[in-house]
């Protein structure tokens, strides 16, 4: 009896330790698929375009015809020959040196603002915040029309007794007109991010600060930046991608790019040359030349912004 008593308890414990492995490798089933269907989703729609596009750049691709002879750099010559091209890159550069200042700035000066509140602080953010969910085309006509010729911030100017400007009509104003809108919509996102970077320094450091006699400013410059490092260079990251990207603002806002080329951005240029001209291996080429950009770009602000501090 002993020995059958054994063998019972025997085979429980392996009909238990099988019911353990098959459970052990349910559960990794589960976690591989769970990571591993994402990162094919990614890999057939990210990776698998980048890498064909960079074929294309090599390539006389013309849509009607089979054969899609090698023609090695010859597409990035004809694009740096261009002044079209070349001045699309000049405009999404200003795009990135105006537009991340800018965007950073003003939001971290709203909230800045907000977080000295203790009044309808919640009503606040939600107005500052509805711009940014606000659909591009609707908010880019609205600022189209605000500043027409005879729009209302000429109106305005004028019984002001201020000359009326051409806004989005000239090649000076222009760009500088589509950053002010982006940096108008994105004033809710950025305004969210820092508030949430505020909200987690300590209050200990601005007391002892305080009571070591250090003013307002010196405050913010050495505890408030430096402890916001982190969010600061993920809102630049954020910004510069989206700058770097600058397109359906263009498109709404401008004629054609212009005028004089003046709004005409990189991402602009690729969709021309793809989707007007046909010209596939050119706007591959382009594309890139984007990627290389941002990427270069990403990795410049990572070295330069990611600063360790500690008190």
């Amino acid at each position: 009896m002993i020995t059958n008593a054994i063998r019972r308890s025997t085979r429980a414990g392996r009909k238990l330790l099988a019911m353990r492995a098959t459970y052990r490798m349910q559960r990794y089933l589960f976690i591989y698929l769970t990571i591993g269907i994402p990162l094919l989703y990614f890999f057939v729609t990210r990776l698998v375009p980048i890498v064909y596009s960079f074929s294309i750049s090599v390539r006389e691709w013309d849509i009607l015809s089979r054969s899609k002879p090698y023609v090695g750099l010859a597409n990035y010559a004809s694009l740096f020959a261009d002044e079209a091209f070349r001045k699309s890159l000049a405009n999404t550069f200003l795009f990135v040196a105006v537009g991340i200042p800018g965007q950073l700035a003003v939001g971290l000066a709203v909230a800045l603002l907000l977080q000295g509140t203790t009044k309808l602080r919640g009503f606040f953010r939600t107005v500052y915040f509805i711009p940014y969910v606000t659909s591009i085309v609707a908010v880019s006509w609205v600022f189209r029309w605000l500043l027409m010729p005879n729009g209302w911030v000429n109106e305005q100017l004028l019984n002001l007794g201020l000359p009326a400007q051409l806004f989005l009509q000239s090649p000076h104003q222009a760009p500088y007109v589509v950053i002010l809108a982006m940096i108008w919509q994105s004033l809710g996102f950025q305004m969210l991010i820092f508030i949430t970077g505020l909200e987690g320094i300590p209050k200990m450091y601005y007391e002892a600060a305080h009571i070591d006699g250090a003013t307002a400013w010196r405050r913010f410059r050495h505890i408030t930046i430096p402890l916001l490092n982190p969010v600061i260079l993920f809102s630049a990251v954020i910004a510069g991608i989206s700058y770097l990207q600058a397109f359906a603002h263009i498109v709404s806002m401008t004629q054609d790019g212009g005028p004089l080329n003046s709004t005409r951005t990189l991402v602009y240029h690729i969709y021309k040359l793809a989707f007007k001209s046909f010209d596939m291996g050119s706007a591959a080429a382009a594309t890139v030349i984007l990627f290389a950009i941002i990427l270069a770009f990403t990795l410049l602000q990572l070295r330069i912004l990611n600063r360790k501090v500690d008190y």
